[in-house]
């Protein structure tokens, strides 16, 4: 993937599946290509992702795709697997805190 590549999301389907997320990138003087992306609905019932990360967890698949395989075809799909749900899901949590832990807040100064 060259510098000047520009990925835009397009937007999203919903099917009976799952979503199918669609994006174009344009990489001069290649002629733009449309990439989808699917996940499935399994994804987000039992609460691995939720909808508005969709957008992010595909940019990034699609991103080590077009940095993996320079010949892509010009319309090409891919599915998100489990392995790379659980690898956004790791990356994106926030850390558990114990149930002991205090907050800490800024007091004034009563100076």
């Amino acid at each position: 993937m060259s510098k000047e590549v520009i990925m835009q999301f397009v937007g999203y389907t919903v099917k009976p599946l799952g979503r199918e997320y669609t994006f174009m990138v344009r990489e001069p003087p290649i002629e733009p290509r449309e990439f989808t992306i699917a996940i499935a609905n399994e994804a987000f019932t039992e609460r691995r992702l939720r909808f508005q990360d969709g957008p992010d967890i595909c940019s990034a698949k699609l991103r080590r795709e077009l940095l993996n395989g320079a010949n892509l075809s010009p319309e090409s799909h891919f599915d998100l697997s489990n392995a790379e749900l659980a690898d956004y899901h790791a990356s994106h949590s926030a850390p558990r805190r114990s149930a002991f832990s205090r907050r800490t807040t800024a007091r004034p100064d009563n100076s």
